[in-house]
């Protein structure tokens, strides 16, 4: 102790970040009686490795001892990396959820913005449009999907669009006029739809 520059049990608890009763346990032999990260926690105060630490407070069990360790150590390991995969995934989720909220308004506009952008070059809007690329690749990273473009037709899907013109039965012919988004199997957004103006002609002729 020492050696690695404390000058008592309590300095090296604060140090440490571990009770002063773990130390005196050490000292009663108990060292396979005491938890893994306790033990890991102690070895890097003193500047030593795990075994070392073994090897000074526990020598006479030698291999059993290492042996024992090595499989408690395994099994506090593995239980650790399990509970930071958990709060990463947690984490993640909940990060992805957040900026999610946070770009509903641009994911619901932003396809209108381009499409008239696109039929009308002239628009001084066209020079930002590379500046949201970096975005639109943060999106597809999170496997963000947009249902179907602006202006496309496709058959009509009550779960996926969201009719705000006309008149249409599941499987009718609608044309998109906002873009709605998914995530794998799940739904973020609906996209809005109307029916096609020639079939609402050919509706009101009949």
């Amino acid at each position: 102790m020492r050696r690695a520059g404390f000058s008592s049990i309590r300095e090296l608890s604060r140090y440490s970040g571990v009770e002063e009763r773990q130390f005196f346990r050490l000292c009663q032999g108990l060292v396979m009686q005491t938890r893994v990260d306790v033990l890991m926690k102690i070895a890097e105060g003193l500047g030593i490795s795990l075994m070392e630490l073994l090897s000074i407070f526990a020598p006479e069990e030698s291999s059993f001892a290492y042996s024992g360790f090595n499989s408690a150590f395994r099994q506090e390991y593995e239980r650790l990396q399990a509970e930071m995969e958990q709060l990463r995934e947690s984490v993640g989720r909940e990060f992805e959820q957040a900026s999610l909220d946070i770009l509903e308004s641009w994911l619901l506009n932003w396809p209108k913005v381009t499409e008239k952008v696109e039929e009308n070059p002239q628009i001084p809007a066209k020079n930002i449009l590379p500046l949201v690329k970096p975005v639109e690749r943060l999106v597809q990273q999170w496997g963000v999907e947009i249902i179907a473009p602006i202006a496309s037709e496709v058959p009509y899907n009550p779960h996926l669009h969201q009719l705000v013109q006309g008149t249409a039965q599941p499987g009718d012919r609608v044309t998109v006029t906002s873009a709605g988004y998914r995530k794998g199997d799940r739904l973020l957004w609906r996209a809005q739809v109307k029916v096609p103006t020639d079939d609402n002609l050919r509706i009101q002729g009949g």
